[in-house]
């Protein structure tokens, strides 16, 4: 099945955009479209899902090993005609010196041609060097084509495309003309997901327009079709029945939407039934039997969220009478007693005796390596077992209760005070760190085994 790897020199290329825009652009053709994104990320592969009508899947060197990402990947292309690995970051950029983990160690791991979307804001004939560069830094990448990106005019254009015909062998396959129309806003953790705006769909329509006008899409479908059959696709690996006749409350609004797809789909496949509800709208909870609050942006709408009273009540109920509850990230920030923004308090939960204070400037980001503690709620799992994750977020805990139990020692990455993560309540388990269950991770078996064990369950 055809594929293609795109990455950029450098973050905030605009590839993001693009790939919407590709994605949309194709699926517009009659082609099923497969899309992928690099690493730990929940906002771009929401665009990507929502362009495409099917699921992104992130493949992510920190929590997947080779074998398995290339089992993943088998299995998401088929019945696509063609898939799309968005990249992050830069081509080349890793915290290892010699690039294991980089986007082009994962383009040579799928055998994927990779096209580079290159900012050509500010840019001549420097692009030449700079091509020239990529091209001999890793011999074993194939880079099949540029895409001239944020070009400023005719002339503009003519230069750069003269200049990488003259030096480089590499074709052009577009010149994307600089346009305030292929922006999507952005925020303190990227683009603003597409479960906040009733325009999404507009906005991606606009980016594939423009993109079908200033893409050669014909050529480059015909670098896709060049790249070797991913492979065959494998059974997913077989999931035991822990939730079977089990009811999970997921948190699932304009502002709760960051789960990872396959995670949700493990859920179901293992028995439970997925029952989503809003902590904007909702009067009150579902009869169920958990509850899964997500990642998300509770500090956009905590008005919105204080003035939710009943279902605040239902949930901290809920929590004290030792229902089984996991949070992550937005999750734990609105299950704590008020959330500050901006010279502004709102009412939250109150399930945590805490307060959440909003930063201008990360206080946790990138990947995370946790060691598990004894007062972990969840069964199946044992003191000092480690695992990898991720955290993102601009909020930090006040003065966190030195009376708190933790399931996570941090052994990288901040957590909650730089040394914990995972606040313990009964059976709540509340983080900072974002779980996938992937690489023998098994959070969801876990969890469900803690909701069956509260019913009576073995």
């Amino acid at each position: 099945m055809a594929h293609l790897y795109l990455s950029a020199p450098q973050k905030s290329s605009g590839k993001t955009t693009l790939a919407i825009g590709l994605c949309r652009a194709l699926r517009e053709r009659g082609l099923a479209v497969q899309p992928f994104k690099k690493g730990p990320d929940y906002i771009d592969p929401l665009w990507l899902s929502q362009a495409a009508g099917r699921l992104c899947l992130n493949l992510d060197f920190n929590t997947m090993d080779r074998t398995e990402i290339l089992a993943a990947f088998g299995r998401e292309c088929a019945g696509a005609d063609v898939a799309l690995i968005e990249g992050n970051m830069g081509l080349f950029d890793d915290t290892a010196l010699d690039g294991a983990n980089s986007n082009a160690a994962l383009a040579r791991t799928l055998d994927a041609p990779v096209v580079l979307v290159v900012n050509c804001q500010g840019m001549g004939r420097g692009i030449a060097p700079l091509l020239l560069g990529y091209q001999t830094f890793d011999p074993g990448l194939r880079l099949a084509g540029v895409v001239l990106n944020r070009v400023g005019s005719a002339r503009h254009a003519a230069g750069l495309v003269r200049a990488v015909e003259h030096y480089t062998d590499l074709p052009v396959l577009g010149v994307i003309e600089r346009d305030a129309a292929l922006a999507i806003d952005e925020r303190h953790l990227g683009l603003m997901p597409s479960i906040e705006t009733a325009s999404a769909e507009s906005t991606i329509d606009t980016l594939a327009r423009r993109i079908a006008e200033q893409l050669d899409l014909d050529q480059l479908l015909t670098l896709a079709e060049s790249a070797p059959a991913p492979p065959a696709p494998t059974p997913e690996p077989t999931v035991a029945p822990h939730g079977a006749g089990l009811r999970i409350g997921i948190a699932r609004d304009a502002v709760f939407g960051f789960y990872y797809p396959d995670d949700l789909r493990t859920l179901a496949r293992a028995g439970a039934e997925l029952v989503p509800f809003s902590p904007l709208v909702d009067a009150e909870l579902p009869a169920v039997d958990a509850l899964f609050i997500g990642g998300g942006f509770p500090e956009l709408r905590m008005a919105e969220l204080e003035a939710n009273r009943t279902l605040r009540a239902q949930i901290a109920e809920f929590v004290a009478a030792g229902r089984p509850v996991y949070a992550e990230c937005g999750g734990l920030m609105y299950l704590c007693a008020g959330l500050h923004w901006r010279g502004e308090r709102r009412a939250m939960v109150g399930a945590l005796a805490a307060e959440v204070m909003m930063h201008p400037r990360p206080q946790g980001r990138g990947l995370v390596r946790l060691r598990e503690t004894g007062d972990h709620p969840w069964p199946g799992g044992g003191a000092g077992r480690e695992l990898a994750a991720h955290e993102f977020h601009h909020s930090a805990l006040i003065a966190p209760d030195p009376g708190w139990r933790y399931g996570f020692e941090m052994m990288r990455g901040s957590g909650i005070d730089g040394r914990h993560d995972g606040v313990v309540q009964q059976r709540l388990l509340a983080c900072y760190s974002h779980l996938r269950d992937v690489g023998g991770s098994g959070w969801t078996g876990r969890f469900l085994r803690q909701v069956a064990r509260s019913l009576g369950g073995p």
